[in-house]
């Protein structure tokens, strides 16, 4: 029976990010990003408040409340 063989001189390569994003330094790619142009205005606005909303909250997807949240900080009521 052989037995494996282990290389002596096995190094650890830490390969996870910082918590702060990418380490290359390239900025992650947002949702709405690709398709600013073409929305009007206001839509434009609110996707640019909820992208920044994810970026400071560092989320991913945002809630109900949260897309509520925002639209209440642009100025929106009922």
């Amino acid at each position: 029976m052989q037995q494996a063989t282990v290389p002596e001189s096995t190094t650890f390569l830490d390969r996870r990010q910082a918590i702060g994003g990418r380490t290359d330094g390239t900025v992650e790619r947002r949702q709405f990003l690709a398709s600013h142009s073409s929305l009007r205005p206001e839509v434009k606005e609110l996707a640019e408040a909820v992208d920044q909303y994810k970026l400071v909250h560092r989320r991913r997807f945002i809630t109900y409340e949260e897309l509520f949240n925002v639209m209440a900080a642009l100025g929106y009521h009922k």
